[in-house]
């Protein structure tokens, strides 16, 4: 793990990301990338370059008076940080970022959204998690311990998820720790144990696994988003990996997404793997 990108807007959220970024940016050595994203009125975007400029001036400065505060931490010491500021749509510019910077890793904070809001506007994070190819870390509160020993693998283990668990395979290994597999067994889609353990010895067969290297774990539950909670509350996990499909529009707002759904609504952390 070479860079790691947090968006900020400079709330407490990001600061929780912040500094969970600083204590895995020690323990591998990396550089953080702290981006802020102008929020430009429309109206200043569509004009004339020479019109333009004096106010993205003054927006840019003010964004640096911030940069100076939310950069000024103690757990940032000996830690190399470079302060990024852009003015695109936020969840693009992220996205871009992340691959001019051949970012590792992008951790963002999260205050969660529900209802009416999480489904037809979502929040910044929720966009990021569905369209980035690297790995989203999000979390909600200030990390104590960053070890991630207790790191749960959640996937129904099909064709789709292939690339998803070898990112999170890798991942695993980039922090050290061990991938605990986990299928949701649900009334709507209910396999015995005997077909859901042929399921995923197939599937750890194809991604070239030994089953003996991975822990697995049924857990029987009404649906899958909280069945994946429940189990990570029960195990007491400090680390959910879920794959996303990346949906957009009205596919999205259909069918929804177990991803992002998760990661607005676990405590803990939760990295998310494209598929």
């Amino acid at each position: 793990m070479n860079k790691i990108l947090v968006p900020t807007d400079f709330s407490k959220e990001s600061e929780y990301a912040l500094e969970t970024a600083a204590k895995l940016a020690k323990n591998f050595n990396a550089e953080i990338i702290a981006l802020h994203m102008l929020d430009i009125p429309e109206t200043i975007l569509t004009k004339e370059t020479s019109e333009e400029y004096p106010e993205l001036l003054l927006f840019s400065k003010l964004a640096k008076q911030r940069f100076s505060d939310f950069l000024d931490k103690d757990y940032l010491g000996g830690i190399t940080v470079t302060e990024a500021i852009q003015h695109h749509k936020a969840f693009e510019g992220i996205i871009d970022s992340a691959k001019k910077e051949d970012a590792d890793i992008i951790i963002m904070g999260s205050h969660g959204v529900s209802g009416a809001k999480e489904l037809f506007v979502g929040s910044n994070t929720e966009k990021v998690v569905r369209s980035s190819d690297i790995p989203v870390l999000v979390v909600k509160e200030n990390q104590e311990d960053i070890s991630f020993n207790k790191f749960v693998f959640a996937s129904n283990f099909v064709e789709d998820c292939y690339e998803a668990f070898k990112k999170a395979k890798n991942f695993a290994k980039t922090i050290n720790t061990k991938i605990n597999l986990l299928y949701i067994n649900t009334p709507k889609d209910f396999k015995n144990s005997t077909e859901i353990e042929k399921q995923v010895s197939l599937f750890l067969q194809k991604v070239e696994t030994p089953a003996d290297e991975i822990s697995f774990a049924i857990h029987n539950d009404y649906d899958v988003e909280q069945g994946i909670l429940n189990y990570c509350q029960k195990v007491n996990a400090d680390l959910i990996g879920i794959p996303t499909h990346g949906r957009k529009g009205l596919a999205h707002i259909i069918k929804g997404s177990i991803g992002e759904n998760v990661a607005n609504h676990a405590d803990i952390p939760v990295v998310t793997f494209k598929i």
